[in-house]
Order: structure tokens, then sequence, then C-alpha cells
């Protein structure tokens, strides 16, 4: 009998778990290509001149649809996914923090990303972003 060398056993079992990934992804692509498919056959389809309309409110839309808005307010709704981002950071790292050996080298890591932070909230303090007007 011929043995089959360590090298190729252990690549089969490091491709059989992508494998298993790349099954899951192609279900879930067929999942959501059936979803699609079975709403577009089963949707009724009947145009009426409302419904081709930009706005199906049944008014029709008066003047320019050009809005002034002001990027504060996306530069506000940034700020705040940087500041959850850090939340979502700060609990799996106080977990590792109280685990026995990672002491030290996870604190300098926080250190280093609240940093990162500290400097991007200075960044926009001083490019006066934070002040409501």
């Amino acid at each position: 009998m011929r043995s089959v060398p360590e090298s190729t056993v252990l690549a089969s079992e490091y491709f059989e778990s992508y494998s298993v990934v790349g099954l899951l992804a192609v279900v879930g692509v067929l999942f959501v290509a059936v979803a699609f498919g079975a709403g577009r056959l089963l949707r009724p389809v009947v145009p009426t001149p409302e419904k081709l309309l930009t706005y199906e409110c049944g008014v029709d839309p008066v003047g320019e649809g050009w809005a002034h808005t002001q990027v504060r307010y996306y530069v506000y709704a940034f700020l705040y996914v940087i500041f959850a981002v850090d939340s979502i950071f700060l609990f799996p790292w106080a977990t590792v923090f109280a685990a026995p050996g990672y002491g030290a080298t996870t604190l300098v890591e926080m250190f280093i990303f609240l940093g990162f932070l500290a400097v991007g909230l200075l960044y926009a303090w001083k490019k006066g972003v934070l002040e409501w007007a």
C-alpha cells in the first residue's frame, strides 16, 4: 500500500474548511437570487401615470429637486460611527485584558488605538466641525 504524504493530508483538511465556506456563500447567493426572482414574478405590475412620477405621493413635484444640505450633519454621523466602533472594540479588549498573560500588551495596543481616535477628534475640533451654529 502506498501511503499519502502528510502535507497532502494537511492541505486537504485546509481546503476542506474553505469548501464549506464557499458552499455556504453559494447557498446564500442562491437564496437571495431565488427570493428576488420570486418577488419579481409574483408582484403585480400595473403602471399608472402616478406610479411613473418621480414621487408616488400623488402630488406633482414643483420646483427643482436640489436642496442644500450642510455637510456638518454627515460629519456628526461619521463621528458617531467612529465612536460606536470604538465602544465595540473596548468590550473585547476588556475581556482579553483580564486574561492572564495579556495585560501589558493589550494595554499598550488599546492606548495606541485610543490615541488614533483622539487625534481624529482633535482634528475635527480644530477644523470647527464640532461647533454648532
